[in-house]
């Protein structure tokens, strides 16, 4: 892959290299989701039991969507669009389409509001192991109540009280680190990071993981077990498949509106077919081979049979820190770890600050500088609301159940209409194998058109059954959960509104018919 001459598409960005877009998709994928996320799902669904519909929800839904938003973006940008409300009016001639884009806005936005601030966490803890802050012993309860004061658990407003000035610079360094990556731009900016990014991260995750493979060969063993070896019972859970489907979406960034952004900057005939695969096998080979490796069997080596009930950040933040402190080099390893995690995450969190910079240039017709300002307030102000109601992680846990998998789901079903009964799956097929070095076999067209949908619905409406009843009673009792969705409903109506003044403008263009 080329950069695109003008007659492909004037005036527009584009990605220097074939490697350098497959590395910036793969960096969006890869991320907390890898190594946090993922372990947490396995230890608490059965371990085996989990892989199971993993791996089912990965063919059915993670690769085909992921090609469908390839071969969409692709074919919005070679049309003159980058943002998800152009690329849906080009796809879609009706003058709801653009509407739907703002949700491809939404999503990627208010996760980053967040998403900022975990990535701190992280490198918070790399430089307290770097310089040494994090020889607590071996006592359990030492990194637990570290993670709390840490991050605020137990007091909303502790950061803007002197409750931890550490955290509130870190998190300020990262949040710019992010903007200026992004004011760089798609191949100045994300692609080189990305090529320098994703090596590193692997070094690291390699170092990390021989280390824990050779502590304890029996223990390591039993944690390799309690990920492989299935509990059947969890196979007739529910929870157990919409928790292993959501798991792929996150992981996968599918759904999320990154992927159509991203494609838009290749060629006309660039490969996307092969592209898209290879993304998303290097996402799976961090997630399953790096990620579930290192971290359930080093929580199994201190914890035992207990690894499988912690959660997400238990494992992450609390029983890695107790394998650290007792192995040798445990520092070195212990910044190696959170390091890693660091650079996943801020490989991810750019990839969600450029559909939104992309909308706001093609959308408004502001310049770079100015998007960039814009955006950077936007986000700000919510990472703030984050930070602020910081205790039992309300406002994160809110904005990540509504956005990262409510609206998730709502975006993929859109996404799947729009592909598989809109745009046409004879005609997504030929754009798929425009210019492929691969054949895409034709059945996963007829699974994005008729049984991608139906598992989408049906895992949706398990969603709604399974947890809807139980936030709704949390809303309904105000609070924090109550003032985090008012403020995402508030950056959703913000964000319709921009997308209905950028349809006028393209409307007066003659960009769009509608």
């Amino acid at each position: 892959m080329t950069v695109a001459d003008s007659s492909s598409a004037p005036g527009k960005e584009q990605w220097g290299s074939r490697i350098g877009v497959i590395l910036a998709v793969a960096g969006s994928a890869v991320g907390l989701g890898n190594f946090l996320r993922f372990p947490g799902q396995v230890a608490q669904n059965g371990g085996g039991a989990f892989m199971l519909p993993y791996f089912i929800s990965l063919l059915i839904l993670g690769i085909p969507l992921c090609w469908a938003e390839w071969t969409m973006g692709r074919y919005g940008g070679t049309r003159g669009f980058n943002s998800a409300p152009g690329i849906y009016s080009v796809l879609w001639r009706h003058p709801l389409a653009k509407y739907f884009g703002a949700l491809a806005l939404l999503i990627p936005l208010v996760i980053y509001m967040y998403y900022v601030l975990i990535e701190a966490w992280c490198l918070g803890y790399a430089y307290d192991y770097l310089v040494g802050n994090l020889q607590l012993g071996s006592e359990p309860a030492a990194y637990q109540k570290h993670f709390d004061e840490f991050i605020g658990m137990n007091a909303n407003g502790f950061i803007y009280e002197g409750g931890n000035n550490k955290l509130f610079g870190i998190l300020i360094f990262t949040f710019l680190l992010n903007f200026i990556l992004i004011y760089r731009g798609v191949s100045k900016g994300i692609e080189k990071f990305c090529n320098v990014a994703l090596p590193v991260m692997a070094v690291c995750a390699f170092c990390v993981l021989v280390r824990v493979l050779t502590l304890n060969p029996e223990k390591v063993v039993a944690g390799l077990g309690s990920m492989w070896n299935p509990n059947p019972e969890y196979l007739w859970k529910p929870e157990t498949w919409l928790n292993a489907s959501g798991q792929i979406f996150f992981s996968l960034s599918v759904g999320f509106g990154i992927i159509v952004n991203y494609a838009s900057y290749v060629r006309r005939d660039d490969d996307v077919a092969l592209s898209g695969l290879t993304a998303s096998s290097v996402n799976e080979f961090f997630e399953v081979c790096l990620g579930g490796m290192i971290t359930i069997p080093a929580a199994f080596i201190f914890l035992g049979a207990a690894a499988t009930t912690q959660g997400t950040f238990g494992l992450g933040f609390n029983a890695l820190p107790n394998v650290f402190a007792v192995m040798p080099g445990g520092r070195f390893f212990g910044f190696c770890w959170f390091f890693m995690l660091f650079l996943a995450a801020i490989t991810s969190s750019i990839s969600m600050l450029q559909p939104v910079i992309a909308f706001f240039e093609e959308g408004l017709g502001l310049r770079r500088h100015a998007s960039v300002v814009l955006l950077g307030l936007i986000a700000a102000f919510g990472t703030a609301f984050v930070l602020y109601f910081s205790k039992g992680m309300a406002a994160l846990d809110t904005f990540d159940f509504w956005v990262a998998t409510m609206l998730i789901f709502l975006l993929a079903l859109f996404q799947t209409f729009l592909y598989g009964w809109v745009f046409g799956i004879e005609q997504g097929d030929e754009e798929l194998h425009r210019g492929a070095h691969i054949r895409v076999p034709w059945g996963v067209q007829l699974v994005l058109k008729y049984i991608s949908p139906v598992y989408l619905l049906a895992i949706f409406i398990g969603v709604c059954y399974t947890k809807g009843q139980a936030y709704a009673q949390t809303l309904s009792q105000g609070g924090v959960p109550l003032y985090a969705v008012v403020f995402i409903g508030s950056i959703a109506a913000f964000l319709l509104l921009l997308v209905h003044v950028a349809g006028q403008r393209w409307k007066r263009e003659g960009r769009i018919s509608a």
